[in-house]
């Protein structure tokens, strides 16, 4: 019997990823390209498997009605899984997620932020696209010999710490499971996160968003941060208060930021809004200052990563088809 698989909020690169990895298994796929909802749910009825992405919001009562259809397995083609409610699933459907796939990628965009904003690229490729060729308001400063404070030393804050040190910067990092060996090796000091904030002249957030980190920059830990700090957020939107940021950035307790994510998103990201009139009024705040870069959640999109997405994804997959052990399974 064929594997029934409903794919939620599919883009094209989506499915030209999937589809060529599907070459493989022979699955069953019938893509729909809007996100999964109370409203549209009835679209996975009669599937076995559902795949959704990072903006796919599962609640309770959601998770009973893909039971009551049959479904058997959430496939997560991402590693954050605070979309969608562990606690109710359990003992109904497994979940299961793609926990790395590319931290190169997330790693080498966090570095394109921070080297946009100190050398003002953004400013400038606007500039000279009017025959604006003056240094005013560009200067940067070295990075060799900064100190960069990393929040996060998991697979991508790993290859980050390895990047910056290329750069000859001082790193201190905080992480609650510090890997010693890895700090010997290359050669950075794990430090309580007052101290990241008190001596660092970057500040790069890679870590993910639970209880613990939601927030963790704030109005209080700004105000412990060097002035003129530049922060970097690739890790998830909640982790900074917005609205602090804002103020900083306007009393210029921070001096720029870069931001892959945004604490809302899921209203935003990954769509074409450009033809009606932003309604968040954060948001549109943020892209006032010249001294901000938001991207649209983009750090992990490169052909290796989207590749490593649909065979990880896939492969999760056939191991629940052949009862082989969840590697990666989210759990309680």
């Amino acid at each position: 019997m064929s594997v029934r698989i409903s794919f939620f909020d599919t883009k094209a690169y989506d499915k030209e990823s999937f589809t060529e990895i599907n070459k493989k298994y022979g699955f069953e796929i019938k893509y729909f390209k809007y996100h999964l909802t109370p409203d549209n749910i009835i679209l996975a009825q009669n599937s076995d498997i559902v795949v959704v992405f990072v903006n796919d919001f599962i609640n309770a009562e959601m998770i009973d009605k893909l039971a009551s259809y049959g479904v058997k397995l959430i496939a997560l083609r991402c590693s954050g899984f605070n979309n969608i409610d562990i606690n109710a699933a359990q003992g109904k459907i497994k979940i299961v997620r793609v926990p790395a796939y590319s931290p190169n990628a997330i790693a080498e965009h966090t570095v394109a932020l921070m080297l946009t904003l100190n050398r003002k690229i953004h400013r400038a490729y606007f500039r000279t696209r009017d025959s604006n060729f003056a240094l005013q308001g560009l200067l940067g400063f070295d990075m060799n010999g900064k100190c960069a404070g990393v929040i996060g030393t998991g697979k991508i804050g790993k290859v980050l710490i390895k990047i910056l040190k290329g750069f000859g910067m001082q790193v201190l990092a905080y992480d609650p499971y510090p890997d010693c060996e890895f700090a010997v090796e290359t050669e950075f000091e794990y430090v309580s996160p007052d101290a990241i904030f008190g001596q660092s002249d970057i500040i790069s957030l890679n870590c993910p968003l639970t209880k613990e980190t939601e927030y963790i920059i704030n109005k209080n830990t700004i105000e412990k941060m060097k002035r003129g700090v530049m922060l970097i957020n690739t890790g998830r939107g909640k982790l900074i208060k917005t609205s602090d940021l804002i103020q900083g950035l306007k009393s210029g307790k921070i001096g720029s930021a870069g931001l892959d994510v945004y604490e809302e998103e899921s209203q935003h990201f990954f769509e074409d809004h450009s033809d009606i009139v932003m309604t968040d009024d954060i948001l549109a705040r943020l892209l006032t200052f010249n001294n901000v870069i938001i991207t649209s959640h983009q750090g992990f999109f490169t052909k290796e990563a989207m590749y490593n997405i649909a065979q990880t994804t896939m492969q999760n997959i056939d191991d629940f088809l052949n009862n082989r052990q969840l590697v990666n399974e989210v759990g309680i």
